[in-house]
């Protein structure tokens, strides 16, 4: 997992090479090990490098293949890199390294953008075509890997950030109103292709790019998540908790690849605890298990060490305890904001955060549980809809942070415009081919809430400290399956159900039937003291008047009563606004 950058122009100018370093330099902590650019006429390329495949200097980046006439900077892991080296090599093809990026290179030159078909990984990368001048980019199924861009003063750049595209400042910082929408209404969520900022975008996931010489821009998807059976599926409840396993446990196995030892962010819940199982059954030698816990604010406990203690000791993991007082919570809330793509209003970014520092002195690569409740149905707001005759409504009710007379009374007049976040998840939909409204809204969360939430912030908080997430219930062929499961076995159990069953067979039952636990984070939950202070700085700044986003009125109701203020999901409704100033004002904005 590294950084990636660049820049083509088409107003006849050379690459600005400075400019393109620098953008390396500002995600150097992505790719700690080394960085490369390479400049030809009007296009430069990029790269910050972690290495975990191929650790010597023929995996470097940017890497060429003169013979190919080809260049790419890359960003992830092709998890069955050397099933597709073996096969290229049938082809004739010639390998100098035993890099995932090689394999790339020379997928892309036998089999054009269908090579992404064969990919199995998480990835966000460019190629360069040395003959046509074209550059072709691309972002994996689940948006795993990020892939920010702009086109901005006669040129096209893109960066594995948004904040190394604004570096060297955009010809306008102005909010995007559909966008803003979203981050006040659907869950602090901002599809693809938007962001707050109006002139920087991000490639959809699934999606690949094309960019001639002379500026013409075509993108395409090239996967698409289907709901519903297929022919061969598995037919009764057992054979559904097999192959469900099954696929866990090849996906556990793929994300052992590399030349480095792998561990385990351990949250004590049944996904990470599965992970951990399915790992120790692996014969991973040594496993090292992480858990993060904070101070307990009132009655609301900041840990759940019990939990994570008791997996650690059933696998005979060497596992570590990080405990983090609110003090120094506090103290690296301005570095978890500069890690911060995007604002992201979960409580937990500090806790990924901080957590990473410590796992970073110790591997290079972890896995981790996120997507499970997306992809398995785990989400109480998940039951309600089965039977649901009007499925936008109620998901929204239970869902949006706040409905459009709610948005409408938090920021100013001349931003507030349609429901945009309404019409999105009805125009999704109505598109989704599911049938069931249950289906319809897992669909959305697996391909948009979970890609520009939970996946987005492990990403971006553990390659503060250059340390690579590996998500096995995020392989394609897990979700996949999942989605032709039947909801009523998703579902059961209240969430997970089959999941849960299939897990029995590894993990303890203790584990399995604890309630629903999320990471907490009180001293956020609940904003007193120095972090209420830090919260009635940024909003009462100069520049957050200046900007003109919240009505001050909004902002003053919510300062008078920080704690009575909650989201349907029980978030606060100030925490989201100083977000979203709070990293306005971190990266110059």
């Amino acid at each position: 997992m590294c950084g990636i950058a660049g820049e083509m122009r088409f107003d006849g100018a050379g690459a600005d090479i400075g400019r393109v370093q620098r953008m390396l330099d500002l995600m150097s902590a992505r790719g700690p090990d080394d960085d490369g650019l390479v400049s030809q006429g009007p296009v430069a390329l990029g790269h910050r490098r972690l290495a975990i495949v191929d650790l010597s200097e023929r995996g470097a980046q940017p890497m060429r293949d003169q013979e190919l006439g080809l260049t790419i900077v890359f960003n992830g892991c092709i998890y069955n890199h050397d099933e597709l080296r073996r096969r290229l090599g049938e082809l004739g093809y010639r390998f100098y390294s035993r890099s995932d990026t090689e394999v790339i290179l020379k997928a892309y030159h036998a089999w054009g953008e269908r090579c992404l078909d064969d990919f199995m990984g998480m990835f966000a990368f460019c190629i360069r075509e040395h003959e046509s001048g074209r550059l072709f980019l691309a972002r994996d199924r689940l948006g795993i890997k990020p892939l920010y861009y702009t086109l901005d003063g006669g040129a096209f750049r893109f960066a594995s950030t948004l904040p190394a595209l604004v570096r060297d400042g955009l010809s306008s910082h102005a909010v995007d109103p559909a966008a803003l929408h979203h981050y006040m209404s659907f869950h602090s969520v901002v599809p693809a292709p938007h962001t707050l900022l109006s002139a920087v975008r991000k490639v959809p996931p699934g999606h690949w790019m094309r960019i001639e010489a002379d500026g013409r821009i075509r993108e395409q998807a090239f996967w698409s998540l289907q709901f519903g059976p297929r022919e061969g599926d598995p037919q009764t409840d057992r054979e559904w908790e097999d192959a469900v396993l099954e696929s866990m446990r090849v996906a556990v196995r793929r994300r052992l690849t590399g030349d480095v030892p792998v561990g385990v962010l351990l949250s004590g819940g049944l996904d990470s605890s599965l992970i951990t199982g399915l790992l120790a059954r692996e014969g991973v030698p040594h496993l090292n298990t992480f858990t993060v816990g904070f101070e307990d604010v009132g009655k609301e406990e900041g840990n759940e060490f019990r939990y994570s203690d008791l997996v650690a000791r059933t696998f005979g993991t060497e596992h570590h305890q990080v405990f983090i007082d609110s003090a120094t919570l506090l103290q690296h809330l301005p570095g978890c904001f500069s890690a911060m793509s995007e604002p992201m209003v979960s409580h937990d970014n500090i806790g990924f955060y901080l957590l990473s520092r410590e796992v970073s002195k110790h591997v290079k690569v972890v896995q981790s549980g996120q997507g499970a409740d997306e992809v398995f149905g785990g989400y109480h707001w998940y039951p309600p809809l089965l039977d649901s005759t009007d499925p936008v409504a109620d998901y929204a009710r239970v869902f949006f942070d706040r409905d459009h007379a709610g948005f409408a009374e938090a920021i100013e007049p001349g931003l507030v415009g349609d429901d945009h976040s309404r019409a999105f998840v009805a125009a999704r939909f109505a598109d989704t081919q599911a049938e069931a409204p249950v289906d319809k809204a897992l669909h959305l969360d697996t391909t948009v809430m979970l890609v520009d939430d939970p996946v987005k912030r492990v990403d971006n908080m553990t390659m503060a400290w250059g340390l690579e997430a590996r998500t096995p219930f995020l392989d394609h062929e897990v979700v996949e399956l999942a989605a032709r499961c039947p909801a009523r076995l998703k579902l059961a159990q209240e969430g997970k159900g089959v999941l849960k069953e299939a897990a029995r067979r590894v993990i303890p039952d203790g584990v399995i039937d604890r309630p629903k636990g999320y990471f907490p984070v009180p001293a956020l939950k609940y904003l007193r003291g120095e972090s209420l202070e830090m919260v009635r700085d940024a909003l009462s700044s100069r520049p957050a008047r200046e900007r003109g986003v919240f009505r001050r009125d909004y902002v003053e109701k919510l300062l008078s009563e920080p704690e009575q203020h909650l989201t349907p999901l029980r978030g606060s409704k100030l925490w989201q606004i100083a977000v979203f100033e709070l990293w306005m004002q971190t990266h110059g904005l």
